[in-house]
């Protein structure tokens, strides 16, 4: 690692959870980055479909993260404004920051669905890894923690029926739910 290394983080944050800053939180503690780099997904490769705004989730993202300076959130993946690919946006965080080394931040959730990335292997080389173990996954290799398993799914089915989601999001994220009224209807 050199003190030039970025960990980018990509993920729909719909809503951003206790499980991403906590991930976020033991990449930079751990040592293995000094600053990461949220990215918000702008439209979904595999077609999934968010419940809310892009503009909702990166505010999210900037409430969520914000105790955290060593993080920033990016909205890149809406500037390049295509199906938000992996290898497309480390292409652009590398044109646009030559002298940086990037490392991909992921959960063991998402190891099972690496065949199914565009060129998975590239990324791999290009940013390696910094797998972050999950309840319910197999232990990655080097992380001897796991992030418990809290997903925006159910948070998302919690606030529709009403349910407190208190310590499952970080408190300026359930202000801003709640502020915006999100997530209190099926769309």
């Amino acid at each position: 690692m050199t003190s030039a290394d970025v960990a980018i983080y990509g993920g729909s944050f719909d809503p951003p959870h206790m499980g991403h800053v906590l991930s976020v939180t033991w990449a930079l503690s751990a040592g293995y980055v000094d600053r990461v780099w949220v990215i918000p997904t702008w439209k979904h490769p595999f077609d999934k479909s968010f419940a809310v705004s892009f503009e909702h989730r990166a505010a999210m993202c900037e409430q969520a993260f914000s105790p955290l300076p060593a993080v920033e959130v990016t909205t890149i993946e809406r500037e390049l404004g295509a199906v938000s690919r992996t290898l497309d946006t480390l292409d652009a965080l590398e044109a646009a920051n030559p002298t940086l080394g990037f490392r991909l931040l992921l959960g063991a959730d998402l190891l099972p669905t690496t065949d199914r990335w565009h060129r998975w292997d590239e990324i791999a080389r290009r940013a390696p890894p910094i797998v972050v173990g999950r309840a319910g996954y197999p232990a990655p290799v080097g992380c001897p923690i796991a992030i418990p398993d809290v997903n925006s799914t159910d948070i998302r089915e919690a606030v529709l029926q009403r349910r407190d989601i208190r310590g499952l999001v970080p408190s300026a994220v359930l202000r801003y739910i709640d502020e915006h009224r999100l997530y209190q209807t099926r769309e």
